[in-house]
């Protein structure tokens, strides 16, 4: 059963969805601290710097139905407001963007809706981010609900950008003038170069670290690696 379905039912309309909306989150919120203490385990590395997660303001629905010329009304929130709920990643490197997506998508119990990928395709503003529109089963006392939640994963450079660019943009009610915009998107080009110098650094010294730990070996162990 969907969210959809629950409203119709006229379940307390708003709460209920809200509640809905916050159980997904706390799902989702703990199969990524899993992931993370699972890769830490094996590889004695996190991937995620932190994890911030969060439910749409009213005032922030209402503006998207708006713009997208809906009314307000809750069946449409569920339905063309797919950011209801979110949770946004921040990773150290963009591989680790991608190593976390793949593993989102094996979790047997979450269905990949959709994927937009910013990084590859950054939007005009020099916005990028990796985005998956994802559903939960919330499993509740007599029934299950397929709850929409969508992802964000972004580097701390971009997650930077991201939250300045949004503030700015704020200030002017959307309608920054031109030079403004241009030059946020040459700081975009700047945050890119440093993700890229960055990843390219923590490469170099892991292929320094695993030398340095090669030539520390005893005799005997590397001749039978050789062996």
């Amino acid at each position: 059963m969907d969210i959809n379905s629950e409203i119709n039912e006229g379940i307390d309309g708003w709460k209920t969805v809200i509640f809905l909306y916050n159980s997904a989150l706390k799902e989702v919120g703990t199969k990524l601290e899993i992931l993370n203490d699972e890769f830490q385990h094996v590889h004695q590395y996190n991937p995620i710097e932190y994890i911030k997660r969060r439910i749409k303001s009213p005032e922030s629905i209402v503006k998207k139905l708006k713009r997208y010329g809906y009314e307000s009304t809750i069946d449409n929130m569920v339905n063309y407001v797919n950011d209801m709920a979110g949770i946004r990643i921040v990773c150290s490197f963009t591989s680790d963007i991608y190593r976390l997506a793949e593993m989102i998508g094996r979790q047997n119990d979450l269905t990949v809706v959709s994927v937009k990928d910013y990084i590859k395709h950054p939007k005009e503003s020099g916005y990028k981010s990796y985005h998956m529109l994802v559903t939960v089963p919330i499993f509740l006392s007599d029934r299950v609900v397929d709850t929409k939640v969508e992802i964000q994963i972004r580097t701390i450079a971009m997650d930077f950008w991201a939250s300045l660019e949004h503030k700015i943009y704020y200030k002017f009610e959307g309608n920054a003038p031109d030079y403004i915009s241009r030059d946020l998107r040459e700081c975009a080009e700047i945050v890119s170069m440093l993700d890229a110098k960055m990843l390219s650094l923590n490469e170099a010294i892991l292929e320094a670290k695993a030398a340095q730990e090669k030539q520390a070996e005893p005799v005997g162990v590397k001749a039978q690696k050789q062996a």
